[in-house]
């Protein structure tokens, strides 16, 4: 049993510092189905343990330059808000209802990943560029022309975070991919600190609802910490085409599993 907790803890490590996301996907059945903790403990502590786990391997993407800080900034501030939202209502919302409604999203958010963008970022930039303006203004008005948009995925994924208890990466990628052109590298990074802010308000929104075990929660922690150092190590080996097509991949084996294991 305990080497099954340590596997599950660095797995969940590796694959929230690989993609950026997927890290409460691994961390609530295991302390589901392996520790036997309540559905919605187990909810409230993965989102905790995603929380401080995105912190740290955020901090190390911003040191390498991956993370757009305006961009993380405007969603992570209305994501806060919707996941705290979220995390009221999944306090008395049906399991069933929560791993379904999650395992659905994670099929569209896969299939929008397998697209193609129509124009990526440094596209834009550069046709900004051509016209006079400075790369810092040009990336400003990106963000101008996608802020209302840039709210409402926030607030949107906020609330589908609090509801379902995953940190939403998942759906931040895709979106900071195919809304803004942001490089594949750059928006794992990013999504790592939107997903930190937004952990952490959905497990305020948990904690007082339901009982937290602490000690158990920290040395999951922990171990999903040692795993996420060597998952970001890991993403800078592959193209951002390899990450975002295994990335789909990975959406559709979980998701699939998870309606599995809901209905059966």
């Amino acid at each position: 049993m305990l080497i099954l907790v340590i596997v599950a803890g660095a797995i969940t490590g590796i694959v929230l510092g690989l993609f950026g996301s997927g890290g409460s996907i691994i961390a609530m059945p295991a302390l589901l189905y392996l520790l036997h903790v309540e559905p919605k403990s187990a909810i409230a502590m993965s989102l905790g343990i995603v929380a401080v786990t995105a912190t740290i391997s955020g901090w190390d993407n911003w040191r390498r330059g991956n993370v757009d800080v305006k961009v993380a900034a405007m969603f992570g501030l209305f994501g806060v808000i919707g996941t705290y939202g979220g995390a009221r209502l999944g306090v008395y919302s049906p399991v069933i209802v929560q791993l379904t409604l999650f395992a659905l999203v994670m099929y569209a958010a896969a299939w929008k990943m397998l697209q193609k963008k129509k124009q990526t970022q440094a596209q834009a930039v550069q046709l900004a560029l051509a016209g006079g303006t400075t790369v810092a203004d040009a990336e400003i008005e990106i963000i101008k022309a996608h802020m209302g948009q840039i709210a409402l995925h926030g607030v949107g994924v906020g609330v589908l975070t609090g509801l379902v208890g995953v940190g939403g990466g998942f759906l931040i990628v895709p979106a900071l991919v195919l809304l803004s052109g942001m490089p594949m590298k750059t928006a794992i990074g990013t999504s790592l600190v939107i997903v930190a802010a937004k952990s952490y308000s959905g497990f305020a929104g948990y904690i007082g609802a339901v009982p937290v075990d602490w000690a158990m929660m920290g040395a999951f922690t922990l171990l999903t910490v040692a795993g996420s150092f060597a998952g970001t190590r890991i993403a800078h080996r592959f193209s951002h085409e390899k990450l975002k097509k295994s990335f789909a991949i990975f959406l559709i084996i979980v998701a699939t599993y998870i309606l599995l294991k809901s209905f059966m």
